[in-house]
């Protein structure tokens, strides 16, 4: 259903486990910066009303899931702390050309989110597969069915907004390119990392 073209490797589990807290941790922050992508496309493409009115709805559900995971933390006693760098997300972002039309630059962060989503949502099922912590893996079930939402919409849109062809054409280069990332990540006990 993802089209991931390179599935997490098995032992990421592993680390997730043994580091939760950690993972709980960056989960919270991808959850807030999940929340301010959706903002920054409102802020950055006002004229599309379709795709305002479908991210601030977006930005309400990533709070709620930021706040879910927060009230996660605070009952564990783990301080939040402060943000990490996502290299998965770093090394993504490299992908498509700076500049470009608006229409391309609009494509290109839609399918950046999808991807990212649909990344998200790989992990979350194997989270909720995997966990020994009944609680924590019925969590994660949940929002790996928020995820797979999340990514449907955000291709959605890139393709209701950029030319169909193209965007299915790029989608595809994006996905090899991030099965080359992956390669080198699943070592840490990060959500996407």
């Amino acid at each position: 259903m993802l089209g991931l073209k390179l599935p997490t490797d098995p032992r990421w589990i592993n680390i997730a486990e043994k580091n939760i807290e950690e993972i709980l941790i960056d989960h919270a922050h991808c959850e807030q910066k999940a929340a301010s992508t959706a903002i920054s496309l409102i802020v950055s493409f006002p004229e599309y009303t379709e795709l305002v009115n479908e991210m601030t709805d977006l930005v309400q559900e990533e709070m709620s899931h930021f706040k879910m995971v927060h009230d996660l933390l605070r009952e564990k006693r783990i301080p939040l702390g402060r943000d990490r760098k996502d290299e998965y997300v770093i090394q993504l972002l490299k992908y498509f050309p700076k500049g470009g039309s608006r229409t391309d630059q609009l494509t290109h962060r839609l399918m950046y989110a999808a991807l990212i989503e649909a990344r998200s949502c790989e992990r979350f099922r194997l989270l909720s597969e995997n966990l020994k912590d009944i609680k924590l893996a019925r969590f994660y079930r949940k929002l790996m069915i928020s995820e797979a939402g999340h990514y449907t919409l955000f291709l959605k849109l890139a393709r209701q907004y950029g030319d169909e062809e193209v965007v299915n054409k790029k989608w595809k280069l994006l996905l090899d390119f991030e099965a080359d990332i992956m390669k080198n990540l699943s070592k840490k006990e990060s959500i996407h990392g």
